[in-house]
């Protein structure tokens, strides 16, 4: 742990001459780059200090007694240094003063404190109001803030009172280049700080939203999916190769039934029920957001899975692969199909949501359900653009009825 020093530093104001001939010695404190200068209220004639050895010469009774009590004020600096640093984790200059004149220190909340309070309180909520990968999204994003601080500032954390615009835009230049962070990274690290930000001014650490000015440019999301022909194309392909197969098998179920890669690697036997229509589902919860999800078996998805639990031999619906040896399979299959698009496995769960449910008008709400999103909000943010298209044909379909 880098421990910061205190600069103390006595200056006689030689410009600030009383009728007696005399100047006010002041003290200096720098600590963090910043200073905090105060007056002692010593007066002395300039001729008896000596600045290089900070002290009064020559030696008699009167410099002898000046230099006792820049000696004492020295000292009691240092002692309130001290106990800061035993009884808080961040303080500034100012608190050094306040507590040298033994006045009330102000407890500002610093940002770094505030965020770790809050990934502390999401640890402890594992598996009841959230899952590990939030926990770690959050922990990188104060690490991403702890860095630029340490960065800009050179200081080990940032008191809410200070921030302002600058600080959240120089914060967003810093993703960029020093972290050379992609658009989409940096609007989620800063959405991040900012639920900080509104927890700091609940808890009235501030007085007023920084972000009230501040507009970071959302991502374009572009929903890549296969389209029928496509789908078509792959399903119908016959791999030389078993672990191709395989992997082509998995990806297709994916487009029939939605699962995101966690929750098709851990598919379980226990998962797959009759329902109350007599037909096959799945049932479990989605790892990302623990929601329960109930996914009825399309036919491609039941052929699938009769085809996999004949070789089956464990719980394991599935064999065990890690999502980037299948994705790294899935580029291989792209290939070999002729498939001109960077297949990855999350582009199964897009092709589930557009070309087998919306493009066969199945209303946003039952997509939202089966997709598992926690808000149907998410849902029609990511696939807004292809209902409008849906729209776009039903209404041309309609102009083309009406002309007749």
């Amino acid at each position: 742990m880098k421990i910061h020093k205190l600069n103390i530093l006595f200056v006689l104001s030689r410009s600030r001459l009383n009728k007696n001939g005399k100047a006010p010695l002041f003290c200096r404190m720098t600590y963090l780059e910043n200073r905090k200068q105060f007056s002692t209220g010593l007066f002395v004639k300039p001729k008896y200090w000596d600045n290089s050895s900070q002290s009064f010469k020559p030696p008699n009774e009167k410099n002898m007694f000046l230099n006792n009590e820049i000696s004492l004020i020295k000292s009691k600096i240092n002692q309130a240094f001290l106990l800061l640093q035993v009884n808080k984790e961040f303080f500034d200059v100012e608190d050094i003063y306040l507590q040298y004149r033994g006045e009330n220190i102000k407890a500002n909340a610093t940002i770094l404190e505030v965020f770790k309070k809050h990934n502390d309180k999401v640890e402890k909520l594992i598996g009841k109001e959230y899952v590990l990968p939030t926990l770690w999204k959050f922990k990188q994003a104060r690490q991403l803030l702890k860095d630029f601080i340490k960065f800009k500032f050179k200081k080990n954390d940032y008191q809410f009172k200070d921030l302002n615009l600058n600080f959240i835009q120089d914060y967003e230049f810093y993703l960029k280049t020093e972290k050379n962070l992609a658009q989409s990274s940096t609007y989620k690290a800063i959405q991040r700080f900012r639920k900080i930000i509104k927890i700091g001014i609940s808890e009235g650490n501030l007085d007023k939203d920084p972000f009230i000015m501040y507009k970071c440019k959302r991502p374009k999301t572009k929903i890549v999916f296969l389209t029928v022909d496509e789908l078509e194309e792959l399903e119908n392909y016959n791999f030389s190769q078993s672990r191709l197969e395989q992997v082509k098998d998995m990806f297709v179920f994916c487009c029939y039934t939605g699962l995101a890669f966690n929750e098709m690697d851990s598919l379980l036997k226990s998962h797959l029920v009759v329902g109350f229509d007599g037909k096959n589902w799945i049932q479990m919860n989605r790892k990302k957001t623990d929601m329960k999800i109930s996914i009825p078996l399309l036919p491609k998805a039941n052929e699938i899975l009769s085809k996999n639990l004949s070789f089956s031999k464990d719980e394991r619906v599935f064999p065990k692969i890690s999502n980037q040896k299948f994705n790294s399979y899935l580029k291989e299959i792209a290939e070999i199909v002729g498939i001109e698009k960077r297949l990855t496995h999350h582009i199964g769960r897009k092709t589930f949501a557009t070309t087998v449910l919306l493009y066969n008008d199945v209303p946003m709400e039952i997509v939202s359900e089966l997709l598992g999103h926690s808000s149907i909000k998410i849902t029609q943010g990511h696939y807004a653009k292809v209902v409008q298209k849906k729209v776009s044909e039903h209404v041309q379909r309609l102009s083309e009825k009406l002309k007749n």
